[in-house]
């Protein structure tokens, strides 16, 4: 490796806690679905940050709303509110389609949104939690507790308990589990897709049978949005094309375009009642310039028509990649622009890099899977330029067995 990267990772190594291991390279900027490092290399970005960069790179809505919050107010703290707090609370109200009673909080992170869900069944008087094999919830402890992956967990142990996993998409484990519960079953948390499990799809009768299990229990349905919500798949969020409300959900990553937020949606006021005054807060929650990326992007989702453009993309994606015939290829699962390239050999690692080489940013979600979770802005051309060099990226994978 030549040029400036190096002496850049360098200093890297020697400032930061090594919690991520080497980064792959050193990002200078970008535009639109683009990143350019710091020794002038360009690539099509097919990650957006782990699904967070939604309008891509410099996109002007965005940019325009961060510039303008900034000259006026940048944070206030929680003895406040702001016009822009109020704004995104009250538009992801509407595009979540939620009751009369229903409620936003405003955190900085998912895993953040996720440790307010868990109080938020904690005040339910009940103790047990069931969640998926397979599942990623967040790293901090409660989140943790939820994230089935072992080698996340154990180090942090003993962390709260209560917690039952049970395989993903598996109706007959779920009826199980809820009934082992009992009268102490406080909530079933899900990710409609599973994202870091190798974007996993649910079934909708699955997502519905959870529903049936929780409301017959008394218990909440909280669907983890973080990944799959604000259009990246094809829709607002991902439980609405399987026909169902869940209590509450976590948003962050794609809601407010790569600048840091996140929020706990609650759906009817039984439910945002159950969290009161002093019973959980933020510093930086609800700050006024992530409310303000928040707006700008949720205004140009609608303005531009990305759930569609995201549905024709995905659908885009799956075609081109079918037709390329390549025998490490075993299909395209996921949905929208949450995406993961199945291969038939646990190949991915190398795959990744090759394709790095290429040009282009995707991730090994899992040593057999690509994850593809590009800016919702992303073109056909763009991608059919991915897709005219995967043969190429799979060759130089599987040679390097």
């Amino acid at each position: 490796m030549t040029g400036h990267v190096p002496e850049w990772l360098g200093r890297y190594a020697a400032s930061l806690l090594p919690v991520f291991g080497t980064p792959q390279t050193v990002l200078s900027h970008g535009q639109g679905c683009y990143v350019v490092d710091v020794d002038g290399k360009r690539y099509l970005d097919l990650l957006a940050g782990i699904a967070v960069n939604t309008l891509g790179h410099g996109h002007p809505a965005l940019v325009d709303a961060v510039t303008k919050q900034a000259s006026q107010l940048v944070h206030v703290s929680n003895f406040f509110t702001s016009q822009p707090q109020v704004e995104l609370a009250e538009a992801l109200l509407r595009i979540a389609e939620a009751p009369a009673g229903s409620a936003v909080f405003f955190a900085n992170s998912g895993t953040e949104a996720i440790e307010a869900a868990v109080k938020l069944s904690r005040r339910t008087g009940r103790g047990t939690i069931i969640a998926a094999e397979n599942a990623f919830h967040g790293r901090t402890t409660g989140a943790l507790a939820l994230t089935w992956k072992p080698a996340y967990r154990e180090p942090f142990e003993p962390l709260i308990g209560r917690i039952l996993h049970v395989p993903f998409d598996d109706e007959a484990a779920l009826r199980a589990a809820v009934a082992s519960a009992g009268d102490d079953l406080a909530a079933v948390v899900l990710e409609p897709i599973q994202g870091e499990g190798g974007v996993i799809p649910s079934s909708a009768a699955y997502l519905r049978l959870a529903r049936e299990l929780t409301t017959a229990a008394g218990a909440l349905l909280i669907l983890d949005e973080i990944q799959t919500g604000m259009g990246r798949t094809g829709h607002w969020f991902a439980h609405q094309s399987r026909g169902i409300r869940p209590d509450a959900m976590t948003l962050a990553k794609g809601l407010a375009g790569g600048v840091p937020i996140g929020a706990l949606v609650t759906f009817g006021a039984q439910v945002t009642g159950l969290l009161g005054a002093g019973q959980h807060g933020s510093t930086f929650g609800g700050n006024p310039l992530a409310c303000a990326a928040g707006l700008a992007v949720v205004e140009t989702i609608e303005s531009d028509g990305l759930l569609a453009h995201a549905r024709a993309m995905g659908e885009h994606l799956v075609v081109a990649v079918d037709a390329v015939g390549h025998p490490l290829v075993d299909g395209v699962r996921g949905e929208g622009l949450l995406r993961a390239i199945a291969l038939t050999r646990p190949v991915a690692p190398a795959a990744m890099t090759a394709a790095r080489e290429a040009g282009f940013l995707v991730n090994a979600v899992a040593p057999d899977a690509l994850r593809l979770a590009p800016p919702l802005v992303v073109t056909a051309e763009e991608l059919d330029t991915f897709v005219a060099a995967l043969p190429g990226i799979l060759d130089a994978a599987g040679a390097g067995e």
